[in-house]
């Protein structure tokens, strides 16, 4: 009787392991937990037939939305790479994408409360936002290397961090960068007068008008919001870097087949440059004779099947947008506005961190 009953609990766990759901712990009256079995997001993505991308939608390079309503940049097209991946298809790819503008006291809520599936909009990898005591976030690769800046006009005489003492800065508030600027004063041992807004437009906004004498935000950010000055040469990015500032796309905690879906998809758009593989020669690439080409574009294999994708999935990400420096240099490097070098983000193979 004992071995029918193991056999019996054997078979139950081997049913919910290839049920294609997602198990978590439920806490109960009693203190104890529970588990409760749960639809993965990705089978609600599938059954919608659209993925909700949360994004900023301000940041020209990043996310940002034209007066026709079209969305560009590096964080929106992470969005497109994993749409496309997941319904298979890279034609008119932003019909199953619905783009929602998050500021940074909604992006988390939002995403906890199943408002959006993923975050790609700037959000910077830290311990309290991805452990379980937290946020609880679960982070895909780092798609932007970043540090936090301080933009200060010419004209100000300002030209180190230590001069900003006594005078005004303007910071969004609920991000890394209001912390960051408060320990960085205080190891300084200067005073600033920190002006908050609840928004990275506002806050540039009120640089703008004179309200601030400093504008602080990521570096990145920071070059993307001086394109929009009525004299982007009147002003400057301090030398100094206050902070590491790994920004990438988000998920919540608990759900590994979407999470999966999320993190592969971005290392696919690393390995594809690497690879050599692009949007004009993804088809041709087809017929590379590398097993290994073949293995990650699903021309043998069953790496798509074993992520709850089609085979090819990788195929319909590169077609959608191209590799990871193909998206780089689009959006922010050299051949956008913003020209900004690639520096840590090159591949590993060219000294940079993007692995």
């Amino acid at each position: 009787m004992r071995r029918l009953v193991l056999l019996a609990a054997a078979l139950s766990l081997t049913i919910v392991a290839c049920s294609g759901t997602t198990t978590a712990p439920k806490a109960t009256g009693g203190g104890e937990t529970a588990t409760a079995t749960a639809k993965s997001r990705l089978t609600t993505i599938k059954e919608r037939g659209k993925l909700i991308c949360g994004v900023e939608g301000t940041i020209p390079g990043f996310s940002f939305v034209d007066p026709s309503g079209k969305y560009s940049g590096l964080d929106v097209d992470v969005c497109r790479a994993v749409a496309a991946a997941v319904f298979g298809t890279s034609d008119n790819i932003d019909s199953k994408i619905e783009y929602r503008n998050l500021d940074s006291t909604a992006r988390f809520p939002a995403l906890q409360n199943g408002e959006v599936d993923m975050l790609s909009r700037n959000t910077t990898w830290t311990i309290s936002r991805d452990a379980a005591g937290g946020n609880g976030l679960e982070f895909a690769p780092t798609t932007f290397y970043d540090g936090q800046g301080v933009m200060v006009s010419k004209a100000s005489g300002i030209k180190k961090f230590a001069d900003l003492k006594g005078k005004s800065v303007c910071v969004e508030t609920g991000t890394t960068t209001e912390l960051n600027l408060a320990s960085r004063a205080k190891e300084a041992g200067i005073t600033i007068n920190e002006v908050k807004f609840q928004d990275s437009n506002a806050a540039a906004a009120a640089y703008t008008e004179g309200r601030c004498e400093g504008f602080t935000s990521d570096r990145s950010q920071l070059a993307a919001k001086r394109t929009g000055l009525p004299k982007p040469e009147d002003n400057i990015l301090l030398d100094e870097v206050l902070s590491k500032e790994p920004l990438g796309p988000v998920t919540v905690n608990n759900d590994s087949a979407w999470f999966d879906v999320v993190k592969w998809v971005t290392f696919g758009l690393f390995q594809a440059e690497e690879f050599g593989i692009t949007k004009a020669n993804v088809d041709a690439k087809l017929k590379d004779p590398s097993p290994d080409i073949q293995n990650f574009l699903g021309v043998q294999g069953e790496l798509g099947q074993q992520l709850g994708l089609s085979k090819d999935f990788m195929v319909h990400a590169i077609k959608a947008t191209g590799n990871y420096g193909e998206i780089f240099e689009r959006n922010v490097g050299a051949n956008s506005p913003l020209k900004i070098d690639r520096g840590l983000n090159k591949l590993w193979s060219k000294g940079g961190l993007v692995y």
